[in-house]
């Protein structure tokens, strides 16, 4: 099956890991499809995009959920611990992670690949900056700034 074009920001990382913006419910199927097993949503419940009942609609499909809800106003170090340990803990499986504009997702990604898998610096900006510049917004600058 090919990737969802649809999926609003999508973007494969390689053969287990896609993210994106917020998916419709009536785009969930395809990440089954695709043969995600487990979603990861770094938005918030509250905003206006999300679905009504993201976990109960993904475990329906037969796929497990995580939420790490992320202040777009306030990322945190705690936030970031808790997204490597996620991805820790599910280890090679099909993982897809969403935010409502794949924006808190691909800035975490640019300190993951950097921190954790010792990508080159650049590597990993030019893979955020397909998707925005996060320096734009202060909070945002300061996160990805950290090392460690």
């Amino acid at each position: 099956m090919d990737d969802p074009a649809d999926i609003y920001n999508w973007r494969r990382l390689d053969a287990r890991l896609t993210t994106s913006g917020q998916p419709r419910e009536e785009q969930l199927p395809a990440l089954r499809d695709l043969g995600v097993r487990h979603v990861v949503n770094l938005g918030l419940h509250t905003h206006e995009d999300a679905l009504p009942d993201e976990a109960g609609s993904v475990a329906a499909l037969g796929m497990s959920y995580t939420h790490i809800p992320v202040r777009f106003d306030a990322p945190t170090e705690a936030d970031f611990a808790r997204f490597c340990a996620v991805l820790s803990e599910l280890g090679d499986a099909p993982v897809h992670v969403h935010c409502i504009a794949n924006y808190r997702v691909s800035a975490f990604f640019y300190r993951y690949r950097r921190d954790v898998l010792g990508w080159d610096e650049a590597e990993a900006r030019r893979e955020m900056e397909a998707v925005w510049t996060p320096e734009k917004l202060p909070a945002w600058a300061a996160f990805i700034a950290r090392k460690g």
